[in-house]
């Protein structure tokens, strides 16, 4: 089985952080939304206050997220571009390989 590159482990990383925040943020903001349920006056002055912190969080990790994420994208673009036959014989193999194991099922 090949090995994960550098480049790789650094993008399942930055995926597995990504959803990990964005599920922390859905509980989150399901515990907000459910405690808002019965809130009226200051309080729930102060759980908007919350949930727009909680958002502006979440924008900044996407954010943060993307930027990390920008040179491995850009990364595969310049090799695709450069490289676009291996690109195709490549795809062509591995579409050749999922054949052949769908097709022994």
């Amino acid at each position: 089985m090949a090995r994960k590159t550098a480049a790789q482990a650094a993008e399942d990383q930055i995926k597995d952080q990504a959803f990990s925040e964005l599920s922390a943020l859905i509980e989150e903001s399901e515990k907000l939304l459910k405690s808002s349920a019965s809130l009226v006056g200051e309080e729930a002055e102060t759980l908007r206050g919350q949930i727009a912190q909680k958002l502006q969080q979440a924008r900044d990790s996407v954010t943060s997220v993307r930027d990390r994420a920008k040179p491995a994208v850009d990364a595969t673009e310049t090799y695709i571009g450069g490289h676009p036959w291996q690109t195709v014989a490549v795809s062509a193999g591995f579409g050749l390989v999922v054949g052949l194991l769908l097709a022994r099922r």
